[in-house]
């Protein structure tokens, strides 16, 4: 069974950096794919950005040149890099890997951008 846990969320002024992180374990660290997504209050989970098992990864238009996306395989880490943060970046974030065809996802960590 595939167990994540993310963290590294928090509290940060508008302009500010944010590095979260998300430990895979369960299975050899070799998603066909993984991604970040983020809900805020009221408002659907959208994808914020994806890589998949070649390397290649995508980004929602609104964090474009803000955040990268990476992984780790020593440590079986994937991690978002979030700078220049904007208080409409503020929400839960949830990594997410898939397998075959199962997502599953980890819980969540708060990320809260202040102006």
């Amino acid at each position: 069974q595939v167990q994540l846990v993310e963290s590294g969320g928090g509290l940060v002024q508008a302009g500010g950096t944010l590095r979260l992180s998300c430990v895979v374990s369960g299975r050899i660290f070799r998603p066909d794919a993984m991604a970040w997504y983020r809900q805020a209050p009221g408002k659907q989970r959208d994808l914020v950005a994806g890589i998949s098992s070649a390397g290649s990864t995508n980004y929602a238009d609104s964090v474009k040149g803000r955040f990268t996306i990476s992984t780790d395989n020593a440590s079986n880490t994937m991690y978002l890099q979030m700078n220049s943060l904007k208080p409409e970046d503020t929400a839960a974030y949830y990594c997410t890997v898939r397998y075959g065809s199962t997502w599953s996802w980890g819980q969540g960590t708060q990320v809260t951008v202040s102006s």
